[in-house]
């Protein structure tokens, strides 16, 4: 095979070691020179990369790329250590406090000396290893940053611990423990604002019952296979009920408060809990694609790629240490030409070195990803990538379709009219085998038990089917499809209701088909709720105008638009400047939700659509694309709250350090400060809730 056609692949990697976003930086660089890599991208919150390639590039050779760049790699994240690291910190600071106590009252300085020097060796040991290997790899990072400073102070502190001179013991002690202790609390906060993914997995059970007796493991279902679920176990795997009535909290899954009655025929998603009934189902999904696992995809991708900003950020974490080195190496000779003493030089750049450390900066965007899509995914909303959020924050139009997302998408038959020579009975029969397989919701309302399909069907969207019935070519649909069913009359503006007609294809009309619908709840509450946010509302909907003016909304509405005239609308906003968003469910929707800045497709909708939409919702409530909205804007919100503060910390804290009005210790609470107040700023979004 070609190499220049080799199909790609990806491969996701848990990398340990990263520090600060120039380790981000350093670990893209090292798995890009790697032959036959195309994108890579590592992200800090999460430690790991995720890398697009070529079929011949092995994992071996990235892992070897990572460690060689002074990292390590595997396909697998190491067990946490959380309870040593605890202990390590708690007996550090229990060595340092004489050390520190020596600033305020008279400590021996042989005890100083031999405390400083063991936690110097012992939990500085970490920043030297790492350090090394970042600079043997051809980078630096903020290992180099606090290994350099802290040992510049205990260097400076032993010299004059032999010459007399003061000691500043407490100043490398003081950023040793400050800044592990910073990471340790950091880690914690990270594994928190990611815990939407373990908590998808915890809802997973280990082994289902099988319909005919035993258990077995949940990774060995395949479809087909019939199991039984009793009261208060979750469902393994999604299914149908063949059996069994029982209510299902989807609340982990869909976000729906509520319990939902489920019986026989409905479809069951893994992760949701069985209350009350015991039902028998029949699996539908295969191994590794159940609901679960596509839901946890989602959200790891989204989690995992970087938006625009971040991209940037990266970009200036990159050169950022090699400068601060330099501003370092500035302010100890500043002062010494100013005629400082040589300690006074060395603490004043050793403040600087480690200030400067670009915690905050790494940890702004992820951090706010992470936080953001956990809490969407809990309320039953699903980005697809950090793009989608970008997006979404700054939408100022809202396009709905109409039928299944304004409107309960449950359309009743009204009436039936003969318009030629065929009987009513006679259409409905046609009508209910061109309509038995096709799931557009007035295809729903036209199937009759006993009525199989008609041969040859074919859907054209936004028109309606095409089908075969005893030899005989039909079309149902819409106006637009039947040749003459325009100049019926058969419309009544303000009778709410919506026509497809049924004829011999190039024929006249046989018979029309009256249907009403009614509004979702919620629906007329969303389209206000965006109004009274400034934004501008669309309707765009393949029915005629009198059939959505029925509704009763007081939006702009275009009508009877096919799927292209959707996608001509939809582009027609964007060239005229707009940032639009669009909730669609059907098939007819697909091409213009992919068309929007951001596409919002109904869980319940056609995997088409699903599949082409930027957001998932896995509820069928307009209101939920209202919070979408909303919790975006309130993650990009966190988002530049965090890049604006790690900023300003920087921009004024190696200033005042290089000024000498910071001294090392506090530069290093300074630093560990800014990545946990960045942290704790993204984690305010777990307490999002859906307004």
């Amino acid at each position: 095979m070609d190499q220049g056609i080799l199909p790609e692949r990806t491969i996701d990697l848990a990398i340990g070691g990263m520090t600060c976003a120039s380790c981000v930086a350093r670990v893209e660089k090292v798995l890009r020179r790697v032959p036959g890599v195309g994108q890579v991208s590592v992200n800090l919150a999460t430690e790991r990369a995720h890398v697009l390639s070529g079929a011949r590039v092995t994992t071996a050779a990235l892992i070897a790329a990572v460690e060689k760049g002074g990292y390590s790699a595997s396909l697998e994240a190491k067990p946490r250590t959380d309870r040593r690291e605890g202990w390590t910190l708690a007996v550090g600071f229990v060595l340092a406090a004489p050390v520190l106590a020596g600033m305020l009252l008279p400590v021996p300085a042989v005890l100083q000396l031999v405390l400083a020097s063991v936690i110097q060796a012992w939990l500085g040991a970490r920043f030297y290893k790492a350090g090394f290997a970042a600079l043997r790899a051809g980078g630096a990072n903020m290992d180099v940053l606090v290994a350099l400073g802290t040992s510049a102070a205990w260097g400076l502190s032993v010299w004059d611990f032999y010459a007399g001179g003061p000691l500043y013991f407490e100043s490398a002690v003081a950023i040793i423990l400050l800044v592990r202790l910073g990471k340790f609390l950091e880690g914690r906060a990270k594994r928190e604002a990611a815990s939407a993914i373990t908590a998808l997995h915890k809802l997973r059970p280990a082994v289902a019952h099988m319909a005919g007796g035993g258990d077995v493991p949940v990774a060995g279902l395949v479809p087909g296979v019939d199991i039984e679920l009793r009261p208060g176990e979750r469902v393994p795997v999604d299914g149908e009920i063949l059996s069994g009535f029982g209510s299902l909290d989807e609340s982990p899954v869909t976000g729906e408060a509520l319990p939902v009655p489920r019986g026989v025929g409905a479809k069951l998603l893994a992760g949701t809990l069985n209350l009350d009934g015991v039902l028998r189902l029949r699996v539908t999904s295969a191994p590794g694609e159940n609901f679960l696992d596509r839901m946890a995809r989602l959200i790891e991708a989204a989690q995992e790629q970087k938006p625009q900003v971040q991209r940037l950020a990266d970009r200036v974490a990159e050169v950022f240490v090699p400068v601060v080195l330099v501003l370092a190496l500035v302010t100890f000779v500043g002062w010494h030409l100013q005629g400082a003493t040589l300690p006074v030089s060395i603490i004043n750049a050793v403040s600087v070195l480690v200030i400067a450390c670009p915690c905050a900066l790494g940890l702004a965007t992820p951090a706010a990803i992470l936080a953001g899509t956990g809490a969407g995914a809990r309320h039953g909303i699903l980005f697809r990538n950090a793009d989608a959020l970008q997006a979404a924050a700054v939408v100022d139009t809202m396009v709905f379709d109409k039928t299944g997302t304004l409107t309960a998408g449950t359309p009743r038959l009204n009436q039936v009219v003969a318009l030629g020579e065929m009987s009513v009975s006679h259409a409905k029969e046609i009508a209910a085998r061109l309509a038995a397989l096709d799931t557009h919701p007035l295809s729903v309302a036209l199937r009759m038990p006993g009525f199989g399909p008609a041969a040859s069907v074919r859907a054209l969207p936004g028109l309606g089917l095409r089908g075969v019935v005893a030899g005989q070519n039909y079309v149902l649909g819409s106006a637009a499809l039947v040749k003459g069913a325009s100049v019926l009359g058969l419309s009544v503006p303000g009778d709410g209701l919506s026509w497809s007609y049924l004829a011999e294809e190039g024929g006249a009309p046989l018979a029309g088909f009256a249907f009403t619908d009614v509004l979702r709840p919620g629906a007329a509450e969303a389209v206000a709720r965006l109004q009274a946010r400034g934004l501008r509302v669309l309707l765009l909907t393949g029915d005629r105008r009198e059939a959505a003016e029925a509704l009763g909304l007081d939006v702009e509405i275009i009508a009877g638009a096919d799927p292209e005239k959707k996608l001509d609308a939809i582009r027609a906003l964007r060239a005229a400047g707009r940032h639009v968003a669009m909730l669609g469910d059907g098939i007819n929707d697909a091409a213009a939700l992919a068309a929007a800045n951001v596409g919002l497709a109904m869980g319940s909708g056609a995997d088409t659509a699903i599949e082409a939409a930027d957001v998932a919702l896995l509820r069928p409530e307009p209101l939920l694309a209202v919070a979408a909205l909303d919790l975006a804007r309130k993650t990009w919100a966190v988002l530049r709250q965090g890049l604006f503060w790690a900023m300003i910390y920087n921009l004024v804290g190696i200033p005042a350090a290089a000024f000498g009005l910071l001294n090392p210790m506090l530069a290093g609470a300074a630093m560990a400060a800014s990545s946990l107040c960045v942290l704790g700023n993204a984690l305010r979004l777990r307490h999002w809730r859906a307004q």
